[in-house]
């Protein structure tokens, strides 16, 4: 009889975890731009739009372009980041960078400690514990699932988009996991200085123009050398 018990739960096992399998996208991009809005409970008009970064990734090879704050067309930085190390790389032809030559001569930087772009950290979202589930909501024409965190100097969101494809990048990797999704977007309003920011990861299908430069370079590189 415990035999005959035990077989269908680890049957209801097996099924729980392959409907959880994740994915890896192999190739794609992620832009994260914020908008930080000043005085919001007089008004939305006082309001700043920044592109934080545009991340591009073949695997697990990533290519970041951080754009200038005041021009975001012009490219402030460019960098290569493969297995949680960074690799600043000059940008004047990008075309032309060969990316296992600055491995071998560069000395890398560990992604946490990379200066400006998206941030890399192991750290878990503040006061997590305490969250509250919202009811699930439609944004951009996608269902997200929902959480909140309130204190009394901090208001924030978090919005889950129900997912098994996952990226190579995060912000809070922890979050993903408990709730089965991609965290794409994070509203938190500031009490004490009246500033709301939304903070959003927009993910694509293609490189961006300057990415697409450095893997295809490279992949033609690799491919002669065969």
């Amino acid at each position: 009889m415990k035999k005959l018990l035990i077989l269908p739960s680890l049957f209801f096992l097996f099924v729980s975890t392959s409907c959880h399998k994740e994915i890896k996208s192999e190739k794609g991009g992620i832009d994260v731009v914020s908008n930080v809005y000043f005085d919001v409970s007089k008004n939305l008009n006082n309001i700043q739009s920044f592109h934080l970064s545009s991340l591009s990734y073949s695997g697990d090879s990533i290519i970041e372009r951080i754009p200038d704050a005041d021009a975001p067309e012009i490219t402030q930085q460019i960098y290569f980041i493969k297995d949680s190390l960074c690799y600043a790389i000059e940008n004047e032809n990008p075309g032309k960078i060969i990316l296992s030559d600055i491995i071998k001569k560069q000395k890398p930087l560990p992604v946490e400690k990379k200066k400006g772009g998206t941030l890399f950290s192991q750290e878990k979202i503040p006061n997590y514990r305490n969250r509250k589930n919202l009811s699930d909501t439609v944004l951009f024409k996608k269902k997200y699932k929902r959480f909140e965190i309130n204190s009394p100097w901090m208001y924030t969101r978090f919005y889950i988009y129900p997912t098994d494809t996952i990226l190579p990048y995060s912000i809070y990797k922890h979050a993903e996991k408990d709730y089965h999704g991609r965290l794409e977007r994070i509203d938190s309003y500031n009490k004490k200085t009246d500033i709301f920011v939304t903070l959003q990861l927009i993910s694509r299908k293609n490189w961006d123009s300057e990415a697409k430069e450095i893997f295809e370079f490279n992949h033609f590189i690799k491919n002669r050398k065969k």
